[in-house]
């Protein structure tokens, strides 16, 4: 199987896992448009064999892979720079509109996902009462989800992360978190956190060019 292949079973075999009352998981695979959806990004992106360096980001919020499955995708991403035409709203993620700043400085979606696989420590989302929530944001829900979480991160190395480097984006909680497992499981011999792209096309938008520079410079130098 291809690295693409292993990654498709991995995403539509999800099984959504137990959280706390009030919690709502949002899990798009189960939908066949986005299977058909994933299916195609992957078989273009990932039709081969060859490890990629992991870059995992929180949670999949609502308006990105909460509704295309695609992490960081969303559906103007998915179509105006992967190629893949949809029938969902076009709407925006700030996080995507970063993430795609970035891409295009490695070299476009085709040289960046030869050598890159973008994730989320936790590859299901939250909400509550409608609103996005972070897996760590109650201290009940990541009790909850944590076995799910070391589960899909020993997946993700299974169908071809690289155990040298990590990428962890968010370096507060998500990074805090992910390291204290690393440490207990020996997963990847580094973990680089940086800040994350939804904080920084909210509260530092205006030195985008310096912080695309600086994710670029890391990931040239590990990639």
């Amino acid at each position: 199987m291809t690295f693409g292949e292993r990654a498709y079973r991995f995403y539509t075999s999800l099984e959504t896992p137990s959280v706390p009352r009030g919690v709502q998981v949002m899990n798009p695979y189960t939908e066949p448009e986005v299977q058909a959806y994933l299916r195609t990004f992957l078989g273009k992106y990932f039709n081969d064999d060859r490890p990629r360096v992991l870059i995992l980001g929180i949670n999949p919020g609502r308006f990105g892979a909460g509704v295309t499955g695609i992490t960081f995708t969303d559906p103007v991403a998915m179509e105006d720079e992967c190629g893949i035409a949809s029938h969902f709203p076009r709407k925006r993620e700030l996080s995507s509109i970063y993430v795609y700043h970035v891409i295009n400085r490695i070299g476009g979606p085709a040289e960046f996902y030869s050598r890159f696989f973008l994730a989320a420590v936790c590859p299901l989302g939250f909400t509550r009462k409608g609103v996005n929530m972070n897996y760590y944001d109650d201290r009940k829900l990541e009790r909850a989800v944590t076995p799910f979480i070391i589960s899909s991160v020993e997946e993700h190395i299974s169908f071809g992360g690289r155990r040298d480097d990590v990428v962890i984006l968010g370096r507060g909680s998500n990074a805090k978190f992910f390291s204290r497992l690393n440490e207990k499981h020996g997963w990847f011999d580094r973990v680089h956190p940086v800040d994350h792209p939804r904080f920084i096309m909210q509260y530092r938008r205006k030195r985008l060019d310096e912080y695309v520079s600086s994710y670029e410079r890391l990931l040239r130098s590990i990639g």
